[in-house]
């Protein structure tokens, strides 16, 4: 093998080595919420905050789910919040910590309580 092409053959590969090494190192953290409503009726204006941000939905039908996905940036307390028969109702999750991904289920249930579910890696 010729010299020049070894050395485009080593520059190729090197190219490859840092592009693969770059995508191992940009790992996105994603964690996905899944929000069901068994509240046993509609609900309105409902809202959930996580460290950094929030996302939510005008209006949710009874026995509806909402998905949503999100990243943590910094640490802090879920909350969810919404109205249902003219009642607001909020209510106080448990801690996320940033680099956390997997799953969140959110159980809106009668009487105002809510259930919450993480299948969150890594645990705190």
């Amino acid at each position: 093998m010729s010299a020049i092409r070894l050395r485009h053959r080593l520059a190729i590969t090197g190219f490859l080595l840092l592009c693969f090494g770059s995508l191992l190192a940009c790992h996105s953290y994603h964690i996905d919420a899944t929000i069901e409503n068994r509240t046993g009726a509609s609900i309105s204006l409902m809202e959930v905050d996580y460290p950094s941000a929030s996302f939510g939905a005008d209006a949710l039908a009874a026995n509806g789910v909402f998905h949503y996905s999100f990243q943590t940036r910094g640490n802090g307390q879920l909350s969810v919040q919404y109205t249902v028969d003219g009642h607001q109702v909020q209510a106080k999750g448990p801690i996320l910590y940033e680099k956390q991904q997997g799953r969140i289920e959110i159980a809106l249930l009668p009487g105002g309580k809510v259930d919450f579910h993480l299948l969150l890696q890594p645990q705190h």
